[in-house]
């Protein structure tokens, strides 16, 4: 069994992709968030073989769409994020994470991919069978995954600068510092800012996500059982 631990911020407007602003209104930002956020939870949920957490922050009370995340959470492990910067935080996650399930191997993730579905998370969870530690790069610098067999060797983060456009490159010489040479994921493209929010959006017709990208033109956000 695997766990597939999820890192997220609850999409409050004013608090959550202040980025795509302009064009987008501080509310509106936070729907795309909202909807980023349904649409990978999602996936995880219909990824076979694993335990579903999320490391949280922010009050989803107060966020966008927040009765249909909650539903979308439930059975799920909630883990309040902790930690005064974002690298603690992850470290913290994993660590976490590894105390509720001692044993398992844990691929995180985060919520700027609505692209993720379940067949690239299966992926990422068979070479993580068959090796130490997976890793996935993103088209900005960052990365989207990090899957360790050992959790413990997340304490690596907590020296690296997030939110860089080298962000991949010195978490991947903080795990070589380590000792845990990744095998390497795919990359994909972040939703960072609004070009990318529209390439990821031009690729995904019909979900949740293009839908409320799309309605920052002036449409409606149309609702998706999924």
């Amino acid at each position: 069994m695997n766990v597939l631990l999820l890192v997220a911020k609850a999409p409050v407007p004013g608090q959550a992709k202040t980025r795509l602003c302009p064009p987008a209104g501080p509310t509106q930002a936070a729907r795309i968030a909202a909807a980023s956020l349904l649409d990978t939870l999602a996936a995880v949920r219909a990824t076979a073989s694993t335990t579903p957490v999320l490391a949280h922050t922010g009050r989803f009370a107060d966020a966008e769409y927040g009765a249909e995340l909650t539903a979308a959470l439930a059975g799920w492990h909630l883990l309040p994020q902790r930690g005064d910067t974002f690298a603690d935080r992850l470290a913290n996650a994993h660590a976490d994470t590894a105390a509720a399930f001692p044993g398992w191997p844990v691929l995180q993730i985060g919520m700027d991919t609505p692209q993720i579905r379940p067949a690239v998370l299966t992926t990422a969870l068979d070479r993580l069978a068959e090796h130490e530690a997976v890793f996935g790069p993103a088209l900005d610098g960052g990365w989207w995954a990090l899957g360790l067999r050992d959790p413990s060797h997340a304490s690596a983060l907590r020296d690296v600068p997030m939110s860089t456009d080298d962000t991949g490159r010195r978490t991947l010489a903080a795990l070589h510092g380590h000792g845990v040479r990744p095998a390497i994921l795919p990359a994909l493209r972040d939703v960072d800012d609004w070009s990318t929010a529209l390439a990821v959006a031009a690729d995904l017709p019909g979900t949740r996500f293009a839908d409320a990208v799309a309605s920052v033109g002036g449409h409606l956000l149309s609702g998706h059982p999924r």
